[in-house]
């Protein structure tokens, strides 16, 4: 999947999230394959993800989620966005014209655990309707098990940090899985 040069019609924009401290560039190019999202909270070797080893080379950066078609950079309280945003958008901007892909060959996406009816329910509700919710304000939400009524899950992207994070946990994501799996009681963030 290699990415749009910025020459032949790449474009992206910013959209805020609600974390103050991440941004989520939309891309008109694919990033990863759909459903696969590759979270970042420290620097990685370009083995891992040429896109993610570039942004972090940004100083103040201290998180990037890649999407299909996204990318959320996530910034310490300083810097400011307005100081920060030049060199996360020639980053980004340079890697496209690259032409490498954002996954390099040594990365592993995480994958949920297999389980039995009720994890399967768990899983779909999360694929099909909270996933991509949470992918509009540039996050994502990775399922990690169930267990005596308890479900884990990883925050990943602008969620992470963010003042609505604990709001989304228990209104969206715990509410939601209540109403259409009734064997959830509860949803915990690992």
């Amino acid at each position: 999947m290699t990415v749009a040069s910025p020459g032949l019609g790449f474009r992206m924009h910013a959209e805020r999230t609600p974390n103050p401290e991440s941004i989520k560039w939309m891309l008109s190019a694919e990033l990863a394959p759909a459903g696969v999202t590759a979270h970042f909270r420290e620097a990685v070797d370009e083995q891992v993800s040429p896109l993610a080893a570039a942004l972090f080379a940004v100083p103040g950066v201290v998180g990037v989620l890649i999407g299909s078609n996204f990318v959320t950079v996530t910034k310490q309280s300083e810097p400011e966005w307005t100081d920060l945003a030049q060199p996360v958008v020639d980053a980004i901007k340079a890697f496209a014209a690259s032409g490498e892909d954002a996954l390099g060959p040594a990365f592993e996406a995480t994958a949920a655990g297999a389980g039995g009816e009720v994890e399967e329910r768990i899983k779909a509700v999360i694929e099909n309707e909270i996933r991509p919710a949470v992918a509009m304000d540039g996050g994502d939400v990775v399922f990690i098990g169930f267990e005596e009524g308890t479900v884990s899950v990883m925050l990943q992207g602008s969620c992470v940090g963010c003042p609505s994070a604990t709001a989304t946990l228990r209104f969206g994501i715990e509410g939601r899985l209540k109403e259409v799996v009734p064997e959830v009681e509860r949803v915990v963030q690992v």
